[in-house]
């Protein structure tokens, strides 16, 4: 360390620190992203249920004789129990420790926030955010080979797909108990002189990486500060077209003369194409330092694509197609850098850990006016 940087950053062996970040990637990122892919895999399977063999009468709703309103009404009471128990299963997280908390782990992205330093966090956040687009394609492509199997062993294959796609998240937890890290202080696959230069980093770079709960000054900063409560109105905003998205896509896609099985297939590419550009977004926003530029611009190329499909004509169904690929690159893609900038202008692990469950609470009413629209 230079004597001239003592008092701010240190100067660090880059070498050093490359293969610090390389090994903490290997251990993290997989894993991290594996969860949330089987979260909103489970979260998301329920759109792909509500049109699977609908023609045939097989259908979610056809069957359970649930209208489209019911149905509605289901979708929001989980996203209001998401709002409701976002802040206290963070708390958990203090008094447990992350590996111990699945979900809430995988929902808010808070391993990159603990054990990677505020330059690095918006791609990795966005390796994990991002598997939410992958869950959708794949998703999709499930869907359409689930869509065979209607009858199988006298199951619909509504029913298969919940059972398919469910099984393995069930399982996961049992591996998450005993890889997943926790934080620097306690990852013993890291050796003494990494795991203090890892210490070390975060003490200089964004939030503080310690395992110490929120303390009553973190709290009122979080819960006072207007940047973070601006932070908290865009977020509400851009939760709306996530949620839409998320749920109707293959409602959509039905909606665009495709029919039966090819509407869940056609899913695939307007999910798969967000995820390019949710990463290439997410590498420019850390490259260039520009988080909330990066995240403004695509906020607006989303709701671009958006309007443009609301005005073109209806039987303009390539078209339309197109814009639904343009807005969910847009509205997906916009998320990564602004969750990046939010973890990096916290001052401690239990601040940020709060500030980003209110975040999600915020985002859960958006999502509710997203299913209603």
């Amino acid at each position: 360390m230079s004597s001239e940087r003592s008092d701010s950053e240190p100067e660090y062996d880059e070498n050093v620190v490359k293969a610090l970040v390389r090994k903490q990637d290997v251990k993290i990122l997989p894993l991290s992203a594996f969860i949330y892919l089987l979260c909103y895999l489970d979260r998301s399977n329920i759109g792909n249920a509500k049109v699977l063999n609908e023609s045939e009468g097989n259908d979610l709703l056809t069957e359970t004789k649930m209208s489209n309103y019911q149905y509605i009404i289901s979708l929001m009471v989980f996203l209001i129990a998401y709002a409701i128990f976002e802040v206290p299963s963070n708390y958990l997280l203090k008094k447990l420790k992350p590996s111990a908390e699945l979900t809430t782990l995988a929902r808010t992205g808070i391993l990159p926030h603990i054990l990677v330093s505020s330059s690095e966090r918006s791609l990795r956040v966005a390796l994990i955010l991002a598997s939410a687009t992958l869950a959708g394609a794949f998703g999709g492509a499930i869907a359409y080979g689930v869509g065979f199997m209607n009858g199988a062993l006298g199951l619909s294959a509504w029913r298969w797909l919940f059972i398919i796609e469910g099984a393995p998240s069930c399982a996961s937890a049992i591996l998450v108990w005993f890889v997943l890290p926790d934080y620097p202080e306690t990852a013993e696959w890291l050796r003494d002189e990494e795991r203090e230069l890892a210490i070390e980093r975060l003490k200089h770079e964004g939030s503080k990486g310690n395992a110490a709960a929120v303390t009553w000054a973190g709290i009122k900063s979080v819960l006072t500060d207007w940047r973070l409560c601006g932070h908290y109105a865009i977020y509400f905003g851009i939760s709306t077209p996530f949620s839409s998205l998320s749920l109707f896509t293959p409602s959509i896609t039905a909606g665009l003369a495709y029919q039966n099985l090819q509407a869940q297939l056609m899913t695939v590419p307007p999910y798969a194409a967000a995820y390019v550009v949710t990463l290439a977004v997410s590498w420019s926003a850390d490259h260039f330092n520009a988080r909330g530029l990066h995240s403004a611009a695509f906020s607006f190329i989303g709701a671009m694509g958006f309007l443009a499909s609301a005005v073109l004509p209806v039987d303009a169904y390539l078209h339309r197609y197109g814009c639904l690929i343009v807005a969910s690159s847009g509205a997906f893609s916009c998320i990564s850098p602004l969750l990046g900038w939010l973890s990096s202008n916290i001052d401690s692990t239990g601040a940020a850990g709060l500030a980003i469950a209110l975040n999600i609470s915020f985002g859960a009413p958006g999502q509710i006016v997203g299913v209603w629209i």
